[in-house]
């Protein structure tokens, strides 16, 4: 497959478990709706029994573990669809500037999208962004390492 042949029609369609390291009960991502080289965007319904659900809301740890994953699909994606590799296994080298602006209720759907600023030797440097709806609930720049990198 080309980057051309990439439609959002065939990304919702894959399952996120073939393209992420981590696997159930720890995985923090529902799909991946939008993929590009430079910008990806999961949706999660947070579901009640989730790890990082407190009180009934998930949680500011819920969220970064949202973005780490949600930077992991897009790499994932990248490697299995783009380049025919298998998904390699990232490390988080810094979070910076996480805010987190309000908390997402178990049941609700939450949309996080990660913009890639910089990408060098198996480095990424995005700025990511989680809504429920049209409301910001987190934001942060997040550096991550890929173990494999060529």
């Amino acid at each position: 497959m080309t980057l051309s042949e990439v439609t959002d029609a065939f990304v919702r369609s894959i399952d996120i478990h073939g393209v992420l390291p981590q696997q159930e009960p720890f995985v923090m991502v529902g799909s991946l709706v939008h993929f590009a080289l430079d910008s990806s965007t999961t949706e999660t319904r947070v579901a009640a029994d989730n790890l990082f659900v407190e009180d009934g809301c998930f949680s500011a740890f819920g969220m970064m573990e949202n973005i780490a994953q949600t930077c992991a699909a897009r790499i994932g994606f990248y490697n299995k669809y783009i380049l025919l590799r298998p998904v390699e296994i990232g490390y988080i080298g810094a979070v910076r500037e996480f805010e987190v602006f309000g908390l997402a209720e178990a049941g609700s759907v939450i949309t996080t999208t990660v913009d890639v600023e910089e990408e060098i030797f198996g480095m990424t440097l995005a700025r990511a962004t989680v809504r429920c709806g049209e409301k910001v609930l987190a934001t942060a720049r997040i550096k991550l390492a890929v173990k494999n990198a060529a």
